[in-house]
Formats: C-alpha cells, sequence, structure tokens
C-alpha cells in the first residue's frame, strides 16, 4: 500500500513543441540507455554475492525503482498532453497566448522577460512561467501595452506593463 498524498490541483495538459521532444527524449534515454547501464550493474552486483549487505545491488535498486518511476510518470503525460505549436494570427500578434515570450515593465522600471508554457517544461530554465501561475493566467489574452496588477500572497499589489509580445521558440 502506497503512502497516502493530498490531492494536488490539476496541471494544464498543454505543451510547446519543444517542451515535447524534451520530455519525449528523457523517456528514450531513460528507457533505452540509462536502464539499461543500470541493470548491468545490478546484475553484476548481484553476481558478488550476499546482497543484504551489498551497497552496490542496494543502490542499483534503489536507482531502477527511480527511473521506472520516472519512465511510468513520463509515458502516462505524454499520452495525454496537447501539443501547441501554431503561432497566433497576424492580427493577434499584439496578445499574450500560451507559448508567447513576454516582456513586462514593472512598477520600479525594471523588465522582466519570460515565456508561458506547460507546467511540465518548467525546470531549469528561469525565464519559464507555467501558464497555470496567477502572473501567467492574469496576462493571458491581454493585449501590447495593457496594465495588469497582481495581488501577491502577502496582500500587497504589483502592477506591469506589457512591453513586447514575441512568438519564437
Amino acid at each position: 500500500m502506497g503512502r497516502w498524498r493530498p490531492p494536488q490541483p490539476r496541471s494544464s495538459k498543454y505543451i510547446t513543441a519543444e517542451g515535447y521532444k524534451r520530455l519525449n527524449d528523457e523517456l528514450k534515454y531513460l528507457w533505452k540507455v540509462k536502464r539499461p547501464e543500470v541493470t548491468q550493474s545490478v546484475k553484476e552486483a548481484a553476481a558478488q554475492g550476499d546482497r543484504s549487505e551489498n551497497a552496490e545491488y542496494i543502490y542499483g535498486k534503489k536507482q531502477l525503482r527511480e527511473i521506472d518511476r520516472r519512465v511510468r510518470y513520463l509515458s502516462k503525460r505524454l499520452e495525454d498532453m496537447v501539443v501547441v505549436d501554431r503561432a497566433p494570427t497576424p492580427d493577434k500578434q499584439d496578445t499574450v497566448f500560451f507559448g508567447a515570450w513576454v516582456t513586462l515593465l514593472d512598477e520600479e522600471e525594471l523588465e522582466k522577460r519570460f515565456r508561458i508554457v506547460g507546467p511540465d517544461e518548467i525546470g531549469d530554465e528561469a525565464d519559464y512561467i507555467s501558464v497555470d501561475s496567477p502572473l501567467a493566467r492574469l496576462i493571458l489574452k491581454k493585449q501590447l501595452g495593457d496594465e495588469v496588477c497582481l495581488e501577491k500572497p502577502d496582500g500587497s499589489e504589483a502592477w506591469y506593463e506589457i512591453l513586447r509580445i514575441e512568438y519564437k521558440p
């Protein structure tokens, strides 16, 4: 029986074409390269005899469980993904949609630039924000030059002006 976890809010199924390719490549790497390597090392460690005190064997089995968990997650998640790979029509280029690179100007005249992507694409890229984030939900379908007010968790407000909207990978 697994450990109980509180229900998580549903995340969007949307993903950019680049994000889908990256996750699919990770799945292929884990299944075709990493898992066979770890399986071989576990096999070699098991051949050494007593498994109860064999650190290499225990660590290898743990790695296999982690790889299998990630493979199951990616396989299931990639089936449900909706790839959004289209730029808006020319008359909508000044409107914020999924996949857009947006530059905002804050109250202190500082520019913030980021791309609105699916929640599964968030990772090492500091300039990506999830379409499910409060800021992304606030600026979606807004237009160039619009001002928006984001209420922060502490109750304060932050004002932003939309300076630029770009649609490029």
